[in-house]
C-alpha cells in the first residue's frame, strides 16, 4: 500500500515491490489517489490517510493479500486490516505540537499493532520504542551510470519543497560564497526572482535527466529545516558529487555519510563549507562514498529482504486471519 505523496516515495516502493518479486513474492502495488490541497498539516495527513485506506479497501477487493505493507505510517493510520509498516520518518518527530495532535497517539497505536516494522534507518523510530519485530530496510542507493569524465557545474540542489529544503538559506549562501562562472543549477523548481544572480531553475525534470546532471555537478547544497531519510543526499554521493549540508535534525541518513567523508562540509557555515568543497576537496572523496554506499545497493537490500524481511512476513500471514478489519478513525476536535 503506497502512500505516493512525493516522487522519491514512490520510486522507493516500486523499488520495493521489485525487491520482493525478486525474492520470489508475487505483489500488488495499489497507492492513493492525491487528495486535495488544503491549509493544515492536520487535515493534510488525515486526507493522505482517508486516501489509503480507499486504494487498500480496492486492493483487498481485487487481491487475497496473504499479509499488507504500508507504506508510511500516514498511509497506516486508518488502515483496514493489520499488517506491516515500512516507513522514513514518524509523525512523533515531524508534526510535533497542534500539528500532530491526532497522528501521534494513533500512528503509536499501529505501529504497536503492526505485525512486522520496516523503518528505512536505524534512527527512523527515534525515542519510541516497542516490541514490534524490525528490520532496517532502506531503499538501494546505485550510480546511475558511471562517472563522467568533466564535471562542468559547481553546484546542484533539488527545491521541489523550497521551505523543507531551505532553498533561501542554500540561495543566501550561494550569493556570498559564487565566484564568476559559478553556477547553481536548482531542480525540482521552474523559476527564481532575477535578482538572484549565478542560479539556473530547470524545473522538474525525468529522472533521467535529473541524474545526469548529477554526474556533471561538482557539489550538492541542501540546508533543510529537517530530514527524514535524504534519498536526493545519497543519490548525489553516488553520482560523485560533494554532499555540502547543514547538520539538519531527523533520521538523516546521509547526514553521518557525510561528517565521515568531510566534515569541513557539514556546517552551518554553508558559504564557507562551499568554498571547502570548491577549492580545497579531499582527493579520495568519491573513492570513499563509493566504499560507503556499498551498505545501500540494491544487492545488499534485496539479500535484507530474502533472509530477514521474507521469513517474517510469511510468519505474519500465517498468524494474522485473512480478515482482520478495523474501524474508520474520525480524528475529533479539542474543545
Amino acid at each position: 500500500m503506497s502512500l505516493g505523496s512525493t516522487a522519491g516515495l514512490r520510486e522507493a516502493d516500486a523499488q520495493f515491490a521489485a525487491s520482493l518479486e525478486r525474492a520470489g513474492v508475487t505483489v500488488a502495488l495499489v497507492a492513493a489517489r492525491p487528495p486535495r490541497e488544503v491549509r493544515t498539516l492536520m487535515l493534510t495527513d488525515y486526507l493522505w490517510a482517508r486516501a489509503a485506506r480507499v486504494a487498500a479497501l480496492e486492493g483487498l477487493r481485487t487481491t487475497t493479500p496473504g499479509t499488507v505493507i504500508y507504506s508510511s505510517t500516514t498511509a497506516a493510520l486508518l488502515w483496514p486490516r493489520r499488517g506491516a509498516i515500512r516507513f522514513d520518518a514518524l509523525a512523533h518527530a515531524n508534526r510535533l505540537g497542534h500539528d500532530g495532535w491526532w497522528q501521534r497517539p494513533l500512528e503509536h497505536r499501529r505501529l504497536a499493532q503492526a505485525s512486522l516494522l520496516l523503518p528505512w534507518s536505524e534512527s527512523s523510530l527515534g525515542k519510541l520504542r516497542t516490541l514490534t519485530p524490525m528490520v532496517v530496510i532502506g531503499p538501494a542507493i546505485e550510480p546511475s551510470r558511471p562517472e563522467q569524465a568533466q564535471r562542468d557545474i559547481a553546484a546542484i540542489t533539488y527545491a521541489a519543497d523550497p521551505q523543507k529544503k531551505g532553498l533561501d538559506a542554500i540561495l543566501a549562501a550561494w550569493q556570498r560564497a559564487r565566484r564568476d562562472g559559478e553556477e547553481l543549477v536548482v531542480a525540482g523548481l521552474e523559476r527564481l526572482p532575477p535578482s538572484v544572480r549565478g542560479v539556473r531553475c530547470v524545473g522538474l525534470l525525468p529522472r533521467s535527466e535529473y541524474r545526469s546532471l548529477l554526474r556533471r555537478a561538482r557539489v550538492y547544497l541542501t540546508a533543510p529545516r529537517r530530514e527524514d531519510h535524504g534519498i536526493a543526499q545519497l543519490e548525489a554521493l553516488a553520482d560523485g558529487c560533494m554532499l555540502v549540508t547543514t547538520p539538519a535534525p531527523g533520521p538523516y541518513a546521509a547526514l553521518e555519510l557525510a561528517r565521515e567523508l568531510d566534515p569541513r562540509l557539514v556546517t552551518d557555515d554553508l558559504a564557507g563549507a562551499i568554498r571547502v568543497a570548491l577549492d580545497d576537496p579531499r582527493g579520495d572523496y568519491g573513492a570513499r562514498a563509493a566504499v560507503a554506499l556499498a551498505r545501500f545497493s540494491q544487492r545488499r537490500v534485496d539479500e535484507v529482504i530474502e533472509r530477514e524481511v521474507l521469513p517474517l512476513l510469511l510468519e505474519s500471514a500465517s498468524a494474522v486471519p485473512a480478515a482482520a478489519p478495523t474501524r474508520a478513525y474520525w480524528p475529533r476536535s479539542r474543545r
